[in-house]
């Protein structure tokens, strides 16, 4: 009779077990999230709507930029990392914990389909982590390691940057609301819309067993939770930490040739809208970095068009954040969306130049 009242306790206390996993993981994303992201940012709006602005650009209020070399490197470096370092921690840490805290079932459940329900469900959850684009790559990376479908992973990589409610705050006191709202529409299309079809270049994504899939997880979940979570963390930094550094020193060194000068007659030129759309996907900057640069660009003359186009470009992948998941996705995925950010960034230049 003990043998048999102990076998029927055993799922019970595991389900209490996994809901108080479930229960820690959601407070220390909240705790996280209130301190490195809601707080600041509350203080950053009502900074925004007294001053109409959010600070100086991160590369600077000169029109000529540095050039190319170890100093320029490292300097933007320092100032990158000097913005993003808390965002980067707690998205490892989020990242990791989600695969040692909640359930496979439970993710699987949620975003496991390669339906648009399931890209949808995880383009709202995006809304309250407001990261930028590197720093929610870790969390991405988490939720394909728990075999969440490419295109919910995708929706919520993308839509933490590109639609955080702060920087439509930011963007609408600092710039304008046909900013705001341009932001709006090609993010929307971004998160929503590139995400789901992004299923499609993903290997057997219409044959998808989701009972194989969350048993596959069970078994891979095995051991402590001491144990998982360092393995989990530990391959996180060891891969993450020197990919993003490297690569920020890299984009950092090269940003003179990503954003040169440009004279009056091409401000707000076609050919630049295509220049800026590009360089905007590789740069890499902090989140809402691109309203200070869009701002201090459009001071010394940078028409609207080519301002429309990084509106779009800078804040939505870069190179550091697509190496950084670039093990976690098919190529074609991170090519497909490389280079769906580039054609959005260029029809919101286009639309720029007559509106803006």
């Amino acid at each position: 009779m003990a043998q048999v009242n102990s076998s029927l306790a055993s799922p019970q206390e595991k389900s209490k077990k996994t809901v108080v996993f479930a229960v820690i993981f959601i407070l220390i994303t909240i705790a996280g999230l209130a301190y490195v992201k809601w707080v600041p940012y509350y203080n950053k709006s009502m900074m925004a709507a007294t001053t109409h602005s959010i600070g100086k650009s991160i590369l600077g209020d000169k029109p000529n930029l540095p050039q190319v070399s170890w100093d320029s490197a490292w300097s933007y470096a320092l100032a990158y990392f000097n913005a993003v370092w808390k965002a980067a921690v707690l998205g490892i840490l989020l990242g990791s914990l989600l695969q040692v805290l909640l359930p496979a079932n439970w993710l699987l459940k949620l975003f496991g389909k390669n339906s648009f329900g399931s890209t949808a469900k995880a383009g709202l959850a995006s809304l309250p982590g407001m990261m930028c684009t590197c720093c929610a790559a870790p969390i991405a990376v988490g939720l394909r390691k728990r075999k969440v479908s490419v295109g919910a992973s995708l929706a919520f990589w993308l839509g933490n940057p590109t639609l955080n409610p702060a920087t439509f705050i930011f963007m609408t006191f600092v710039l304008s609301w046909k900013f705001t709202v341009l932001r709006l529409i090609f993010g929307l299309i971004l998160t929503f819309g590139v995400s789901y079809l992004a299923n499609r270049f993903a290997p057997n994504a219409n044959s998808v067993d989701m009972e194989e899939m969350a048993e596959k997880a069970a078994q891979e979940a095995s051991g402590s939770f001491a144990s998982r979570w360092i393995k989990s963390i530990g391959s996180m930094i060891l891969y993450i930490v020197p990919t993003y550094i490297l690569s920020v020193l890299v984009i950092g060194a090269l940003r003179v040739w990503l954003f040169p000068h440009i004279s009056d007659a091409a401000s707000n030129s076609l050919l630049t809208v295509i220049g800026f759309a590009i360089a905007g996907m590789l740069f890499v900057i902090p989140t809402a970095a691109e309203i200070p640069i869009i701002q201090t660009f459009m001071s010394f003359g940078l028409g609207g068009g080519p301002a429309a186009a990084l509106l779009i470009a800078l804040p939505s992948v870069s190179l550091p954040s697509l190496l950084l998941v670039g093990r976690s996705f098919p190529n074609k995925v991170l090519f497909f969306t490389a280079g769906s950010v580039v054609i959005l960034a260029i029809i919101s230049g286009l639309v720029g130049m007559f509106i803006l």
